[in-house]
């Protein structure tokens, strides 16, 4: 999406926040360049579904000056502890640059609204695009390319959710702490803590690291029930459900 102004200027980075990947930056210091920044949470669904449009646009683009960043402000517990999220990003296998909002005090220089959230900047450090929320993911690359002077065509969907023109039936609104009982979804997730496991309709998940698990899945969006058991040495913080095809 378009910024309504063409004068909105990059927020600098706060001092002394823990950086991934790379020594800490400076957001002056990325003028000559496009600079892509995204927040996200590892504890999040859907920040984990835009994942891999992200590494597929570092990897395309990085080498042709893209500068690409990833604001990790967490929403839940688990995703608290910089340790965690630095584990997070090895296991995730994120080759861009990482920061840990500890405080959301980028979060709160951007006067941001949710997660995941995609903010593109010119050469100039001027907003040029913007995203809340999941896809747009076509029209993002489009951006990056005209900025690159790119002409490419853009990563192919990765869902059938993606698609241009598919119709997304709602999802149920996500619960906190452990839930069972009925919802409306394209898939289920847990916010999981702890090690051991977890069942779901039946189905063992084991958990060995915090983060957000899928529990169940289903080719269009699906009205069914949720029986979820946690097991000793777990900890549920909540269950997410993601959109799915409309049926």
């Amino acid at each position: 999406m378009r910024p309504p102004v063409d004068h909105i200027q990059a927020p600098p980075f706060p001092p002394r926040l823990p950086w991934i990947n790379v020594a800490a930056l400076r957001m002056d210091q990325q003028l000559g360049r496009p600079v892509l920044i995204e927040f996200w949470d590892f504890c999040r669904a859907n920040s984990i579904r835009t994942l891999a449009y992200m590494k597929a646009w570092h990897e395309r683009y990085e080498p042709a000056g893209l500068r690409m960043i990833g604001v990790h402000a967490s929403g839940f517990a688990p995703s608290l502890d910089p340790e965690a999220v630095r584990a997070a990003v090895a296991r995730l296998e994120l080759p861009y640059p990482v920061v840990v909002d500890l405080e959301h005090q980028i979060w709160q220089l951007y006067g941001n609204a949710g997660w995941p959230a995609r903010y593109l900047f010119d050469q100039r450090g001027l907003l040029v695009d913007y995203h809340y929320g999941e896809g747009g993911y076509r029209e993002t690359e489009r951006a990056i390319g005209e900025l690159l002077g790119i002409d490419r065509e853009p990563v192919s969907p990765l869902r059938a959710e993606d698609a241009p023109g598919a119709l997304l039936a709602p999802q149920s609104e996500d619960v906190a702490g452990p839930y069972s009982g009925p919802y409306q979804a394209g898939a289920v997730w847990a916010v999981l803590d702890g090690q051991g496991s977890v069942s779901a309709n039946g189905y063992a998940v084991a958990v060995d690291h915090p983060g957000c698990y899928k529990l169940i899945s289903h080719p269009r969006s699906t009205a069914a029930e949720l029986e979820l058991v946690v097991g000793e040495g777990v900890s549920c913080h909540a269950v997410c459900f993601t959109p799915g095809l409309a049926p």
